[in-house]
């Protein structure tokens, strides 16, 4: 590795406490420069990579990741500086100097000065190869008992169908019968009863949307994948342009970045987008000024033969402390009054991005509002099989 010129801000390395507590940790740990440089590091983070303590210092830490990672290493590290992030504590992989891959606990804190500005990073890398080696283990065992968890998960979902079918009926009856009874008699109810009657409507639709989306979900687990080229700006200006029918009340700009393309499956990823800018456009048009309009942005990067497909809004956001809730089905952080729905939809788009082979995360910051990215691969490595 070539050295990089390091930066020399004040940093706790200075302090021989400090400096001897590194040491005796066997616990990887560095010091890193906003840059990206490192700074220090301590003898286990050498064992850890192979290298020794001049061959690290001094250098960029994208010198020994792994090449698959450095994209969302250089979105946490955006993420830590610009203060949407407070730390980061995430699995990464590292290269030893073997070539092997180095799987890490990685735990990242910016350190910042009395007005704020950030100053480095502290970092701790814990080896957890033999933790991943006994959870592969685990999963061969899983596999091996797959056929028969599959069959008893094939009877649920028919069970769960065919109470979603039965309960749609009732429903219908239930909208119509109490439409009509707004039609006909709203006038001589009296204020109370007309509250009561368009409680009675809410509730029914409100489940008629659950139900929708729980065969939504449904669809996205089980449905046979079709794989072809996929425009991804072409559908998102499709959904885009349902939402602004949806809407008219709302001005919107959605922009979408042109030449995003997948090999997938155009209907689960059309409904991906379509839960993701629904998301968008929900928590960005509360509170919106009159004549102001709902913003999206819609865009993406391709590396290592994966696009990291980016759609940001500029709504209410959410505290990141509660972001492992996001994808959990019935999981709401926002209450029906700021705009949260049955909590299904993003659980529905993280389906479809795993069955894709990638995977879907947020970053976000309160009253700032939320980045969604999905990373897909381009091309299905491995043909049919690629996805699950």
């Amino acid at each position: 590795m070539s050295p990089s010129p390091a930066p020399k801000p004040a940093h706790p390395a200075g302090d021989d406490r400090f400096r001897q507590a590194m040491t005796a940790s066997n616990i990887g740990m560095a010091i890193v420069s906003l840059e990206g440089i490192w700074l220090e590091v301590n003898p286990a983070l050498c064992a850890l990579l192979g290298y020794r303590i001049d061959e690290l210092r001094g250098h960029h830490y994208s010198e020994v990741t792994h090449p698959d990672d450095l994209e969302i290493s250089r979105n946490l590290v955006a993420a830590l500086v610009n203060g949407s992030l407070a730390s980061v504590d995430e699995h990464k992989r590292y290269r030893h100097r073997d070539g092997s891959d180095v799987w890490v606990q990685l735990n990242i804190a910016v350190m910042r000065d009395e007005d704020g500005a950030p100053q480095y990073f502290i970092s701790h890398m814990r080896d957890i190869r033999g933790e991943r080696a006994a959870g592969l283990a685990l999963s061969a065992r899983a596999e091996a008992n797959g056929a028969a968890l599959d069959a008893s998960q094939r009877q649920l979902q028919l069970f769960a169908d065919a109470v979603s079918h039965d309960l749609r009926a009732p429903l219908r009856s239930i909208e119509s019968f109490s439409a009509l009874l707004h039609e006909r008699a709203a006038e001589r109810l009296n204020e109370t009863d007309r509250d009561y009657l368009a409680r009675i409507r809410a509730a029914a639709s409100r489940m008629t949307s659950l139900l929708a989306a729980l065969n939504e979900l449904s669809h996205a687990t089980r449905t046979e994948l079709r794989r072809e080229a996929v425009d991804l700006s072409l559908l998102a200006d499709w959904v885009g342009a349902e939402l602004q029918d949806a809407h008219p009340a709302h001005r919107a700009q959605i922009q979408v970045q042109p030449g995003l393309q997948v090999e997938g499956d155009e209907r689960l990823l059309k409904l991906m987008l379509t839960q993701l800018l629904h998301n968008a456009w929900k928590f960005s048009s509360q509170g919106l000024a009159p004549g102001e309009a709902v913003r999206i942005e819609v865009s993406g990067t391709v590396e290592n033969g994966r696009l990291s497909l980016s759609v940001r809004d500029h709504g209410s956001g959410f505290d990141m402390r509660y972001a492992h809730k996001l994808f959990e089905p019935f999981q709401r952080l926002h209450g029906p009054d700021q705009g949260g729905g049955h909590g299904l939809g993003l659980a529905i788009a993280q389906r479809i991005a795993e069955r894709h082979g990638g995977r879907l995360r947020a970053q976000s910051q309160t009253e700032a509002g939320s980045t969604f990215i999905v990373e897909l691969p381009v091309v299905a490595a491995g043909g049919e099989d690629a996805y699950a």
